[in-house]
């Protein structure tokens, strides 16, 4: 899978912001750019081919992305005629790079969260997010929603349309048929419009599918005033507290993978089981708690570690009140239902959300275990 963005914009109405650089290197927070946050994410997902398109500043912008050293390899394609078309035609300079490709694509001043892109990307279908709870703007995109798929895409319709914005995963197939259309277009003189125009026209045969985000980040940035307003989602956004408890002696593979994933949620603090709390739900540690929370300590990304007293996670909540929890799917059942139970019950006092994603049991870290608290009690 390739990611497309699209730069080739002027930025006119963000005034000054825009005077020395293009529009994507605008800073949103103390660490980021609107491009450097998009690019960390993409890089994050396991995606290392980006094409971007280029018009005004494309030198400053080539070198802006060079340096930020993410392990990405980038494609960038100069659209000559920048200042009198519009990105159908940017599109159009990059369509040797783009052919014959699954595509995740974006606008280049669209600033969305982890979960945003997450949910794109899991979807099998060609895919196009959109909201369901927020107001449908005035001059900006919506989608006419028909049969449960997108039927149009423009800043003109109002009915049947939900509140979109400009990011897709697009499956070969579709975005084959896409671009044909696009170059269509452009090659019959028609590059002043959007490229969802030419969608437009055959969105019965390029089948995109909504996938809601609600009020999940997910918003572009034209104006100063979009900036105030999405800047401050950001911080919001990246300094949720995200909770996730351990008990474990051995870290592995599964806990690493649901770390990663959790830590994409905002600031990961991870609990660690006492000694006495071990005990009770299991059996007593091989390594002692303060051992169990230096391993944790350790881990890349990790914002913070707590002691957790007890199986329940009532006291920790009440205190800590995290946006989420992170757990693994295998507590809806057993001896760690009702604890599951209660952490629903809690956050729905204040709001916090419980995440769950699917345990993978591999019988070969079992058996390390069993070894090695073996040759512990044994002293082999």
């Amino acid at each position: 899978m390739k990611a497309l963005i699209l730069n080739s914009g002027l930025g006119h109405r963000m005034g000054v912001l825009t005077s020395e650089h293009p529009k994507c290197m605008t800073e949103i927070s103390l660490n980021d750019t609107i491009l450097s946050r998009q690019l960390k994410i993409i890089a994050s997902y396991g995606i290392t081919e980006v094409v971007m398109t280029t018009g005004y500043f494309d030198e400053i912008l080539v070198n802006y992305c060079n340096s930020l050293n993410l392990p990405l390899h980038y494609t960038f394609v100069n659209n000559p005629l920048y200042n009198s078309t519009n990105y159908i035609y940017s599109i159009y300079c990059a369509k040797e790079y783009l052919k014959d490709e699954d595509i995740v694509f974006m606008h280049g001043d669209l600033v969305f969260e982890n979960a945003v892109f997450e949910a794109v990307l899991e979807s099998e279908k060609s895919c196009m997010t959109v909201s369901s709870t927020l107001p449908l703007p005035e001059k900006d995109f919506k989608a006419v929603i028909h049969d449960g798929k997108i039927d149009k895409v423009g800043i003109e319709f109002f009915n049947d349309a939900l509140s979109a914005q400009p990011l897709y995963k697009l499956n070969k197939k579709d975005w084959n048929l896409w671009l044909d259309k696009i170059c269509e277009f452009c090659e019959n003189d028609t590059r002043k419009c959007y490229a969802e125009n030419a969608f437009n026209t055959i969105s019965d045969e390029c089948l995109i599918y909504p996938v809601d985000v609600k009020n999940a980040l997910c918003a572009e940035i034209d104006t100063p005033e979009d900036l105030a307003v999405v800047s401050a989602k950001v911080h919001e956004v990246d300094n949720r507290i995200v909770y996730m408890c351990f008990s474990t002696d051995i870290i592995h593979s599964g806990h690493i993978a649901i770390i990663q994933k959790a830590k994409k949620l905002g600031k990961l603090v991870i609990g660690v089981l006492t000694d006495e709390a071990v005990e009770k739900y299991k059996r007593y540690p091989i390594l002692p708690f303060d051992e169990r929370k230096m391993l944790m300590e350790n881990i890349r990304g990790v914002h913070k570690v707590i002691e957790q007293s007890t199986l329940s996670y009532k006291d920790v909540l009440k205190s800590l009140k995290p946006d989420f929890v992170v757990h693994g799917d295998n507590w809806r059942t057993g001896v760690q239902k009702p604890v599951r139970d209660e952490v629903i019950e809690i956050l729905a006092e204040y709001g916090g959300r419980l995440v769950e994603y699917p345990y993978s049991k591999d019988e070969k870290y079992d058996d390390i275990e069993k070894l090695t608290r073996a040759q512990v009690i044994f002293g082999k």
